[in-house]
């Protein structure tokens, strides 16, 4: 949903800021509005009820009575517009007290609900509105707060939409996810090969690294990613939400996304998020039953972890890995990077791909608008660890309940059972040492031994990885 560009002011024919966000959400997909319907007859039967309201309402009103509404209209619209070109510059000749048409309009000025505000007047009615309920929507239009129900409304009408077309929600981190960024001050000694010789890099490395002087940064997109962006397009509409500033944020979206086709306005900053410290989907117009997230970090997204698909982090820079605290030379130092074909983007676009293929199958027999992608992606999720029987030893301390154990609860996800001794049933042994007893039986009865990282590497590969990559140490 684009809404930066264009103002209700500048549209004559705008009744009020609520229409122009229908229409904002009613353009947000470039494909044919020949589509069928989400709910079948659902468009016809509505325009047959209004086609019968309307032709009585003509029987009802005689010519006099026509014209003089067609006026009250008029001036009614006009009132509001002068009201909200005073809210977006004070220096209009509404704010200077100068006099203004009113007409029928006082009547819808007493019993507007004020759907939103935007420069402390009501976007409906004119109204100054004290009221700081309500949601901000900055990265959509300045100084715009939509309320609550508001945002329901648009949320509905923006979910028939999207099912319309066949497309869910993304959203989208940038660092660690999409790409890598690291100050100019931090590039270490042995990547500083990447200022002073771009010239002699790789084509492949040169075209996905920027030196942003403007800004003092230098910036990595993760292999991948301008194929994932374009197929992804067409599957989802895509937000970008970073912790990061508004600025930074802007600037690594037009490299991302030169074109301005696949964001839009959908660059959600860390200023826009409700809470501190935290990501939250109460600033993204969609509804949750439709949202994925990809991020590399879970912790921001404590009340949606339901709907986070979790990425592996891309670390290029040496700054990267200290920041989390690996002691490994970065891709960058190794003179690498991650393969573009076997790298986690194109890994999560399979999966991407599979979730938006089952939640749209046409052999479902359900309700499309009860559809939830959450409850998908949990059954996609579970099928990653099917049919492997583990047992634990030597990972969960004896004071601690396994079931509630980190990796217990996340091979669980991946739907894997469990065991509590080695007998034929079981398939993995996971272990932090060979010489535990259980090790042993594993070896002995040639059960796979593999250290609790498979786990993890299940979890963010989406596929059962090769047990032998992941050995246990003596």
């Amino acid at each position: 949903m684009s809404l930066t560009a264009d103002s209700p002011v500048h549209s004559s024919s705008s009744d009020d800021f609520a229409a122009f966000l229908d229409a904002e959400l009613d353009s947000a997909s470039d494909v044919s509005p020949e589509l069928d319907e989400v709910e079948n007859g659902e468009a016809e039967g509505e325009e047959e009820v209004e086609d019968e309201k309307g032709q009585d309402e003509d029987n009802d009103t005689g010519d006099g009575d026509d014209d003089d509404g067609n006026i009250d209209s008029s001036r009614s619209k006009k009132r509001k517009i002068e009201l909200i070109e005073a809210a977006v510059d004070p220096q209009s000749s509404v704010s200077r007290g100068e006099p203004a048409e009113t007409s029928g309009a006082s009547l819808a000025l007493d019993v507007c609900t004020h759907p939103g505000v935007m420069g402390g007047m009501c976007i409906r009615c004119g109204q100054k509105v004290e009221d700081e309920s309500g949601v901000a929507f900055g990265y959509i239009h300045k100084n715009l707060r939509l309320a609550d129900d508001e945002v329901a409304r648009l949320r509905d009408k923006d979910l028939k939409n999207l099912l319309r077309h066949k497309k869910l929600i993304l959203v989208l981190d940038l660092d660690h996810t999409l790409l890598n960024s690291t100050r100019l001050a931090d590039i270490s000694a042995e990547e500083s090969y990447l200022k002073d010789q771009r010239e002699v890099l790789p084509d492949a490395l040169r075209s996905n690294l920027f030196k942003l002087d403007w800004i003092h940064m230098m910036t990595k997109l993760r292999p991948f990613v301008h194929t994932f962006l374009k197929e992804a397009s067409s599957l989802f509409e895509m937000y970008i939400y970073t912790m990061g500033e508004r600025p930074y944020a802007l600037e690594m979206a037009n490299l991302l996304d030169p074109g301005g086709i696949y964001f839009h306005s959908r660059v959600i900053a860390q200023s826009d998020s409700t809470r501190r410290h935290q990501k939250g989907l109460d600033v993204v117009l969609g509804q949750e039953s439709a949202v994925l997230i990809l991020d590399d970090t879970e912790v921001v997204w404590g009340k949606h972890r339901e709907n986070l698909i979790l990425m592996d982090r891309y670390h290029f820079f040496t700054s990267s890995c200290r920041q989390f605290g690996l002691k490994c030379k970065s891709l960058s130092e190794q003179k690498s990077d991650e393969n573009e074909a076997e790298g986690a983007l194109a890994s999560v676009l399979e999966v991407l791909q599979r979730i938006h293929r089952l939640f749209f199958d046409p052999e479902r027999g359900d309700n499309i608008m009860e559809r939830d992608v959450r409850q998908v992606l949990k059954t996609v999720r579970k099928e990653i660890l099917k049919g492997c029987k583990i047992v634990f030893t030597g990972v969960i301390p004896i004071q601690c309940q396994p079931e509630n154990h980190h990796y217990w609860k996340l091979a669980e996800k991946l739907g894997a059972t469990f065991s509590t001794e080695v007998d034929d049933t079981v398939t993995h042994v996971v272990s932090m040492n060979d010489k535990t007893e259980k090790s042993r039986q594993a070896v002995r009865e040639k059960k796979f031994l593999v250290h609790p990282r498979w786990i993890e590497a299940a979890n963010y590969l989406w596929r059962k990885p090769p047990e032998e990559n992941f050995p246990v140490s003596s």
